[in-house]
């Protein structure tokens, strides 16, 4: 557990499209770029161990932008290949605003960043009083019965609610602004009404034309 006044006023960020991390969710990454392999080793060596999470923005008029929310990981698990590569695992810590880019003579990117707003993510795993878990696991046994996919079931029906809720959020296959949008959700329960939404404007628009009855 992280307080606060632990958080650094800068991050390397990491801008990858589509990867979604969010706190107290676990992101597995491959490192292979020399850029972020430099990245790795610089984080490794801070207390911290904090890597950003940011998706770029396509909106902006600059192929370089970034979204202006992210989500910073701790680096908690880490292995070598024989080649060189790393892979690793980021535990999500908090989410922060982006307030400028830093220049500097790293290879990789760097953000002076702001936490303050995100204090709900520091704090105790987040329950959502309102969730109808009967029926939303009945949507989803739709969506995937929809695009062939299986799960373990008992495992999805054992689950704390917001590991259920933030683990389809990062792993189902939504475009970069749709995971942005959960990012964003300033709550577990908001997350969980747009992933809904996403889950069945998906069923809608698929192949099969499957919508939520």
């Amino acid at each position: 557990m992280m307080h606060p006044a632990d958080l650094p006023e800068t991050v390397p960020v990491f801008p990858l499209p589509g990867a979604l991390l969010l706190p107290r969710s676990r992101l597995p990454l491959h490192i292979f770029e020399p850029r972020y392999l430099q990245m790795l080793d610089d984080a490794l060596k801070t207390q911290e161990r904090l890597i950003g999470m940011v998706q770029p923005n396509p909106c902006q008029s600059k192929d370089d932008k970034l979204h202006q929310i992210g989500c910073a990981g701790r680096v908690t698990q880490f292995s070598e290949t024989e080649d060189g590569r790393y892979l690793i695992t980021l535990t999500g810590i908090s989410r922060f605003r982006v307030k400028s880019e830093l220049d500097g003579f790293t290879p990789y990117r760097r953000c002076s960043v702001c936490w303050d707003g995100f204090d709900r993510d520091l704090g105790k795993t987040e329950i959502d009083d309102r969730f109808d878990r009967s029926r939303f696991l009945t949507l989803l046994e739709k969506f995937f019965a929809s695009r062939q996919l299986s799960t373990d079931w008992e495992t999805l029906k054992d689950a704390e609610d917001e590991l259920l809720v933030n683990s389809l959020s990062m792993l189902l296959d939504f475009d970069a602004e749709d995971k942005q949008a959960l990012l964003e959700a300033p709550c577990l329960r908001t997350r969980r009404e747009t992933l809904v939404t996403l889950i069945e404007f998906a069923m809608r628009g698929g192949s099969n034309e499957e919508a939520m009855q």
